[in-house]
């Protein structure tokens, strides 16, 4: 059960393990995270200085962090976690034997989480002898201590004890689960955004818009609607609102979107050299003047702004 975790291990500290220690530490949990890269450790402690206005938003900034435990082998401390959080490589074999030792040195029923980004956990369990049944994805969006989506993808054979943990602790610590049914390679948002990416990617290429205008063309548009109601709930009001809404506007609009996903089809992006060179030439034009820092800064301001504005909401606000 969720309130019974009081200990997280994070294996890998790149950025989404990072972030997941800000979250659970911010929320009161002790952590032990490990990562064999040459400095990584500073790198975290950096990072925890960079977070410090979200955690102080939750307590005293020095007593969170001092709840965290930097390791170099987080073999011999595995018997000390109630939960697992996994961010290693998305790499296949790498990840097999990552997972099998995890599962050799958990704690019974103990769920092992991890943060791949498309890989189903029933590509690298295979190794696993004591419990693959606690083995699943909790796939979360970066930076993950801000953005409260989390993608929980059981396996086949993940028991429904272990989907329900993870479901509750995540919940427990702010995040927005969803649950996929089945297993599917890229799980649901990073398919979404593969393909509207690949859609990007070809009008980009084809020289029909600057990558600057693209982005203003999400932002300033679908993007701003998205955020809110979801493209489901966007196509419902577009047809007029209430229950029969989604229906009417593919009623509508059903014929003319099939044209223009025939022509996306067929302008569809094919990763050839020559269009990657016109979409990377397009790209360094507009993104050449970015101040990073700052925009990374306001960034995760107004994702704070807008999150507390939803929570305000009663048809927004739940889950997130």
């Amino acid at each position: 059960m969720a309130q019974e975790i009081r200990t997280v291990a994070i294996i890998g500290c790149g950025v989404i393990g990072m972030g997941w220690a800000v979250l659970f530490l911010s929320r009161g949990l002790k952590v032990i995270i490990s990562d064999p890269a040459e400095g990584a450790e500073d790198a975290l402690k950096g990072y925890f200085e960079q977070s410090r206005s979200y955690m102080e938003g939750y307590g005293d900034y020095d007593k969170l962090i001092s709840n965290y435990e930097f390791v170099h082998d987080i073999v011999p401390r595995l018997g000390e976690a109630d939960f697992i959080q996994e961010n290693g490589p998305e790499r296949l074999e790498f990840k097999r034997g990552l997972i099998e030792t995890l599962d050799r040195h958990a704690r019974p029923s103990v769920v092992i989480a991890s943060s791949s980004s498309g890989l189903p956990s029933s590509q690298f369990i295979q190794q696993c002898s004591q419990d693959p049944t606690r083995i699943l994805i909790g796939h979360p969006f970066n930076p993950p201590h801000l953005i409260p989506l989390v993608e929980v993808v059981p396996h086949p054979g993940t028991s429904s004890q272990s989907v329900n943990t993870a479901m509750m602790f995540y919940k427990s610590v702010g995040k927005r689960p969803i649950l996929l049914h089945h297993e599917v390679p890229g799980f649901v948002s990073n398919r979404l955004q593969a393909a509207i990416n690949n859609e990007a990617y070809s009008l980009i290429s084809r020289g029909i818009v600057s990558a600057d205008d693209l982005d203003a063309a999400v932002t300033s548009g679908p993007g701003l609607r998205w955020a809110l109601t979801g493209p489901i709930s966007t196509n419902a009001l577009g047809g007029g609102g209430g229950p029969e809404g989604f229906a009417k506007r593919m009623e509508r609009l059903g014929p003319a979107i099939r044209s223009w996903e025939d022509d996306i089809l067929k302008h569809r992006f094919d990763w050839s050299p020559e269009r990657m060179l016109d979409l990377q030439s397009s790209v360094s034009k507009s993104l050449g003047a970015v101040q990073w820092d700052r925009l990374v800064e306001e960034r995760d301001l107004v994702l704070l702004q807008l999150l507390d504005a939803k929570r305000n909401t009663a048809s927004m606000g739940g889950g997130t």
